[in-house]
Parts: C-alpha cells; sequence; structure tokens
C-alpha cells in the first residue's frame, strides 16, 4: 500500500512507541508501584484503583472526551465532544484544528499544529497521558476510597476537569494562545492531579487512624520495580511531546534524566542530614519531583537550567512535605495517602514557574506558538512570561478545586465515598473478595484452623467465630 505524501514513517514510529512507553508508566509502572507502597491489606485495591482508570478512560477518551480536548473549539476553554472512532478521522493526517495562531491584525503568526503521522497515533498518544492523570490523582486516595464511587468519578472528572485544562492549555484554547508554557503537562496532567486529588482526598476522608499512623510498603522493591518503569517511561512522556522524533526530543530526554536524577540526590542527601537515614522511598518521591518539575521545560531550557530545577525539586516539595505539611493544621486534617499534592502540585508549579524563568529563546521558536517566547532571565518579553505562568497555573488550580469538589458531591448523593469501616478493617478481602500474596498454601485464604495463628494488620474471617482485627505486623 502507498504511504501518503504526508506520513513520516520515523515520527510514526516514534509517536507510538512514545505512547507506548507512557502507557507502560501506568501499566504496569503505576499499578506495581501502588501495590507494593501500601500496606498488604490495600495491595489488591490500590493496583485495581490504577487499572480501572487505565481502562475506562480509553472508552470515554475515544467515545467524547478527545475531541473535547483537542477538537474543534466550542469555548475558549474547551472543544466539541464527538467520537474518534471512523476509520476516515482516524488514518487522515492528525490536527489540531484550534491551534492555528493569529496576530492581532488577523494574519498567521504560527501554522496549526499538523503531525507528520496518522490521527491514530495522535488519539492513543493523548489518551495514555489523560489515563495517567486519573491514575496519579488516585494515589491521593489509596486505603479507603469507595470502589463503586472511584468508578462514578473516573469518567466524570476525566469529562469536566482534564478536558478542560488539556484545551485550554494544548489544544488551542486561549492559554495555549496566550503563551502559557506547558512543554508536557507539568500542569495540564501534574498540577491537576495534585490539586485534585488532595481535593477529593478532602471529600472522600481519611484512612483508619491506625492506618494513617502506620502504613508501611508491603514490599520495597517492588516499589523500585514500578518508580524504575515510571522513570524510564518518562522518555515517552517528554520525548514524544514535540510530535516529531526531531532535535527536542533528543534535548528533552537528556534534561529529563539529568533533572530526576538530581532530584534524587538532593532528596537523599536532605533526608541523611535531618534524618540519618537514606530512604529508598523518599528516593522515589526525589525522582518524581524531579521528573514531575522538568515536565513543563523539557525541550525548552538548556541542561544547566535542568540541574538547577532538579536541586530545586529535591529540596522545595521535600521541605513541603517533611516541614510545612506537618506543621499545617488543614494539611493534616487532609489525608493525601501517597503525597500527591507534594509530588506532583508543588513540584508542577516549581516547573512551570522555572520554565517560565529558564526557556531559552531558539528552543522556545521550535516549539511554541507565540513567536519570541522566552524565559525571564533572557530578557525582552521574558518577564511578562512569568506572569503567564503563574496565571496558568491558578486557573488549573480553581478549575480542579472547583470540578472536583461538584463531582465528589454530586456521587455521595448516590454512592458513599468512603468505605464502611468494618471494609476499612479488613481491606483487600472486604472490598474484592481477594488478597495479593497467596500465604497460605495453594492460594487458599487465612483459616486459623487449619493455618495455626499469625499476626499480620488484616482481619481474617474464622469460620464460626467473631471477626476481628488478630494484630499488627509492618509487613
Amino acid at each position: 500500500m502507498a504511504s501518503p505524501d504526508w506520513l513520516n514513517k520515523g515520527d510514526n514510529a516514534w509517536q507510538l512507541t512514545s505512547a507506548t512507553l507512557v502507557g507502560l508508566q501506568s501499566v504496569p509502572g503505576l499499578v506495581i508501584l501502588y501495590g507494593s507502597i501500601v500496606k498488604k491489606k490495600w495491595a489488591v485495591n490500590s493496583a485495581f484503583m490504577a487499572f480501572y482508570a487505565f481502562s475506562a478512560v480509553l472508552i470515554c477518551w475515544v467515545t467524547w472526551a478527545y475531541k473535547m480536548s483537542f477538537g474543534e473549539q466550542l469555548l475558549p476553554f474547551l472543544g466539541k465532544p464527538g467520537p474518534s472512532l471512523d476509520q476516515k478521522f482516524l488514518i487522515n493526517q492528525a490536527t489540531l484544528p484550534a491551534t492555528t495562531q493569529y496576530y492581532h491584525n488577523g494574519t498567521v503568526e504560527t501554522a496549526g499544529i499538523a503531525p507528520n503521522y496518522p490521527m491514530g497515533s495522535l488519539v492513543i498518544y493523548q489518551f495514555v497521558f489523560a489515563a495517567i492523570t486519573l491514575v496519579l490523582l488516585a494515589g491521593s486516595l489509596l486505603g479507603r476510597m469507595n470502589f463503586k464511587a472511584w468508578m462514578v468519578f473516573v469518567p466524570l472528572w476525566l469529562t469536566f476537569s482534564y478536558t478542560i485544562g488539556a484545551f485550554s492549555i494544548w489544544g488551542g484554547g486561549f492559554l495555549f494562545h496566550w503563551g502559557v508554557m506547558d512543554y508536557a503537562g507539568g500542569y495540564v496532567i501534574h498540577l491537576s492531579s495534585g490539586v485534585a486529588g488532595l481535593t477529593a482526598a478532602y471529600w472522600v476522608g481519611p484512612r483508619l487512624k491506625k492506618d494513617r499512623e502506620s502504613f508501611p510498603p508491603n514490599n520495597v522493591l517492588m516499589t523500585l520495580t514500578g518508580a524504575g518503569l515510571l522513570w524510564m517511561g518518562w522518555a515517552g512522556f517528554n520525548g514524544g511531546a514535540p510530535y516529531a522524533a526531531n532535535v527536542l526530543s533528543s534535548m528533552a530526554i537528556l534534561n529529563t534524566n539529568i533533572c530526576a536524577t538530581t532530584s534524587i540526590l538532593i532528596w537523599t542527601c536532605l533526608d541523611v542530614i535531618f534524618f540519618k537515614k537514606p530512604s529508598v522511598i523518599g528516593a522515589v518521591q526525589g525522582m518524581i519531583t524531579g521528573l514531575v518539575c522538568i515536565t513543563p521545560g523539557a525541550g525548552l531550557v538548556q541542561g544547566w537550567a535542568a540541574i538547577v530545577m532538579g536541586v530545586l525539586s529535591g529540596s522545595i516539595p521535600w521541605f513541603t512535605m517533611m516541614v510545612v505539611h506537618k506543621r499545617c493544621s488543614l494539611l493534616q486534617k487532609i489525608d493525601d495517602t501517597l503525597g500527591v499534592f507534594h509530588t506532583h502540585a508543588v513540584a508542577g508549579i516549581l516547573g512551570g514557574v522555572l520554565t517560565g524563568l529558564f526557556a531559552e529563546p531558539e528552543l522556545s521558536a521550535l516549539f511554541l506558538p507565540v513567536t519570541n517566547s522566552r524565559g525571564a532571565i533572557y530578557g525582552g518579553s521574558g518577564g511578562m512570561q512569568l506572569g503567564k505562568q503563574l496565571a496558568g497555573a491558578g486557573f488549573i488550580v480553581v478549575l480542579n478545586v472547583i470540578v472536583t469538589t461538584i463531582i465528589c458531591l454530586l456521587i455521595r448523593l448516590v454512592i458513599p465515598l468512603r468505605m464502611h469501616e468494618e471494609q476499612l478493617l479488613v481491606g483487600d478481602d472486604a472490598a474484592h473478595g481477594e488478597e495479593a500474596y497467596a500465604l497460605w498454601g495453594d492460594g487458599e485464604t487465612y483459616d486459623e484452623s487449619k493455618h495455626g495463628w499469625y499476626s499480620d494488620d488484616t482481619t481474617h474471617h474464622r469460620k464460626g467465630a467473631n471477626t476481628g482485627v488478630i494484630g499488627q505486623l509492618n509487613v
């Protein structure tokens, strides 16, 4: 079959590879990370929340949400909903119809985005971004959210929050044309998930008191495995953002790893200085904050700036998590299970502001629709750019607080947001009738009369006996 003139097979291959890499960040990356970083009794539920979100988002995405995010403009912050399933749509050249940038006199400043591959490649690539946003958000709600409420929350939040942020900043909305910089999702993905996660955590309510006080990982090595998949998958996250296998892809992937490694080292050093021990979980948090911080500027800043961003991403979120959080009564009341607010919202805003400071003019010209865009240190219009970055962050914060609150209040009219206390005592077995580890013979459920007495933090049902918490062991 002859290829159309517009098709660049290298770009198409890289975009599909990038989509796969980003997909692997969620499944199995965050599925493994969530299932292993929580208490043993929540391993199945936590992994399943991520697994479900990834699946549910795709159906919503191709049915209506893709065009709301990247289709023709309906409102300055939203595209027209519609399906992305027809072959005539999917095999034609990809295009983002609302992205043509005009001067004030009506002449074209920058042509609309039209990658040299089929629309199908763009739909699947943007899907994995949408999916991981919901998966990241789930990290704030682990260990107590009613799974049925989560099943409803995912499509509602995707439809009424994510699509607005994506269209406004990426798809040709008002922030896109104003010139807000978000190279690969520091605002659209990370700030959104962090703020929405904290907001939803407020409405869902906290875990059991004893779970908040003691919530050790059930498998640290598997946590590192999930974190490693997340890290390596970021090559597709930031490397695929230019919609081509071009010079910015190379720059972005190198900067991504520079910032992440610097952040890990800074976070670990701070743990050693203040807590006298290097923490593996702390290093994972530092890795995430570094990856998040560089994302809005990965292809827009120079390598030295990536190091500076890594130093700040390894220290400022550490400070907000370890010091500010413990002294702030509001943050203490909200049970953000994995600290997603700090690792994604704080690091996302930090990255967005630093991008407004360090965005290099030549690199910016290769990617951004507004000509002469630059960071503040390069003079000219750079000072104004910092204001744009702060305004863009403010829009995403307000959007997610309001929309997430409305969604949670509506859901709880028909479905409890939080599991019942009895379910919270038991965990996975009560929520799903399944347990993560077959520790008692051939996958049998624990039975004290057969397997003897064993102490852990999970309530097991003994035939003919009242249920209760047997004991607690940090595993």
